[in-house]
This record gives C-alpha cells, sequence and structure tokens, in this order.
C-alpha cells in the first residue's frame, strides 16, 4: 500500500465522519453548524480531486520493461516480445503479451484493458481486428498464465516508440480517485518502450 493508497483511506475516513456529524447536526436543529461542516466538505473534496486531476496531468507516463507486469488488482498484464516487419505501406508490429492471475484462490478477470502502439506525438496506432485472438477479459483462473498476440498496422513519418496499456471504458474505482494512480483521472498510459 502506497502513501497515496494511504491518504485516499484517511480521506475516505473523515469525509465519513464529517458527513455522520453533519447529519446528528440536522437530526437535532443545529443548520448553520450543519452548513459550515458540509460547505468545507465540499471545499476540500473539490481541492483534493483538482489535486488528482492536476497530479495526473503532470505526470509523466510510468514505464515498463519487457516482461514486467502492469497489474489490475491481480490480473496483469506483460509485453514479452514485439516483432516488426515492414513494407510499402508501412510498418506490421506483432506483440506477445502475457496474461496472468497472481492470485491463489480466486478466478480474475480485467475489463476495459486496452492496448495500442504510440509514437513521439502521441498518435495511437490500434490493434487489427482479429476474432480469433484472446480477449484481454478473459477469466483467468488461480494463477493461471496465457499468452496472446496482437497486430498493429504503422504508417506515417514517426515510427511508433512504444507500446500503451491503458485502462479505458469506465472508471476504475477507488483508483480513479487516488493521487498518481496509473487509472485515476486523465493519468496518461503505462508504456513498453520499443527496442
Amino acid at each position: 500500500m502506497t502513501l497515496s493508497d494511504l491518504l485516499f483511506v484517511a480521506l475516505v475516513l473523515v469525509s465519513a465522519g464529517v458527513l455522520l456529524i453533519a447529519g446528528l447536526s440536522l437530526a437535532r436543529g443545529q443548520f448553520r453548524r450543519a452548513l459550515r461542516l458540509l460547505g468545507g466538505f465540499t471545499l476540500g473534496l473539490t481541492l483534493y480531486l483538482g489535486l488528482v486531476v492536476a497530479v495526473s496531468l503532470l505526470s509523466a507516463p510510468r514505464e515498463v520493461a519487457f516482461g514486467e507486469n502492469r497489474c489490475f488488482d491481480d490480473w496483469c498484464i506483460a509485453v514479452e516480445d514485439v516483432s516488426r516487419t515492414t513494407s510499402a505501406t508501412g510498418a506490421t508490429y506483432t506483440a506477445t503479451l502475457r496474461l496472468s492471475n497472481r492470485a491463489r484462490r480466486v478466478p480474475q478477470r480485467e475489463n476495459g484493458v486496452v492496448v495500442f502502439l504510440q509514437d513521439a506525438g502521441g498518435q495511437r496506432f490500434e490493434a487489427t481486428a482479429d476474432p480469433a485472438a484472446t480477449p484481454f477479459n478473459v477469466l483467468l483462473e488461480p494463477s493461471q498464465s496465457l499468452t496472446t498476440q496482437r497486430v498493429f498496422v504503422a504508417s506515417g513519418p514517426s515510427a511508433p516508440l512504444a507500446i500503451a496499456i491503458a485502462h479505458e471504458g469506465g472508471a476504475r474505482f477507488p483508483g480513479v480517485f487516488i493521487l498518481g494512480d496509473d487509472s485515476s483521472i486523465a493519468h496518461p498510459p503505462t508504456l513498453v518502450r520499443l527496442p
């Protein structure tokens, strides 16, 4: 557990306490006290969420090496290998990805994980559609791992420099509210630099 995680837990506990006291104040007819508490709570919450957004926007992307896991809870993904072939229309990159479940007792799946190529300017190159490829949200049994592949076609003057791993398609609670968490608001994706 990181310092940011501990700060989030502390803020949740303090928030619950403030809301409880504000509710009791309302029940006792102490409307001014309740309004002061709720005003302070709203101001504090706004400042904290602003800080989360600012940290996310100013954070550099997290980088991991080939073979290093990028985990969402106990479900992990790692880029094992990337091969490149060139043609007149551009370059084709084939990435071998390892999906794993590091939990020992429960099956895991992760929805919303996407992998794409990214160049220095931030342009995305999505994987080509392949219905035979294992989806990222496959249910993995405890301690199970498997490999899958994704193929990317990149064209244009700027060569892809990294494979990006992101979580899209909905907020991941509570990570979206934790300072510096990869799934927090507006945080850049995790990158695996290509050789």
